[in-house]
């Protein structure tokens, strides 16, 4: 039998589930500004998923760069979540919710 389809499945519902409470914490502390660091991740993560050898641990790093891709995009739409009041303001940061 072969695991590798079910060893990234495992992986890459893992990296989702890491990703959920990172772009939660994220907008909470620092709002939107954290998105240049997502990008960077994502951005390093895919190039280095193209070079290296081991196909899981290579789709694996290649999965981790794409949700921080698409973390960028969630930033977002969590601040929006915020402002409907689907999600608690940081009072440190009102300001930022004018």
């Amino acid at each position: 039998m072969y695991f590798t389809g079910i060893i990234i499945a495992v992986c890459t519902f893992l990296t989702i589930g890491v990703w959920h409470p990172i772009v939660i914490k994220s907008e909470y502390y620092w709002g939107t500004r954290p998105w240049i660091v997502f990008l960077l991740i994502g951005v390093v993560c895919i190039i280095a998923a193209l070079f290296i050898e081991n196909e899981i641990l290579s789709a694996v790093v290649g999965v981790f760069g794409a949700s921080a891709l698409w973390g960028i995009g969630e930033l977002f739409a969590q601040r929006k979540r915020v402002l409907k009041g689907w999600f608690p303001k940081n009072p440190k940061r009102l300001e930022e919710y004018v």
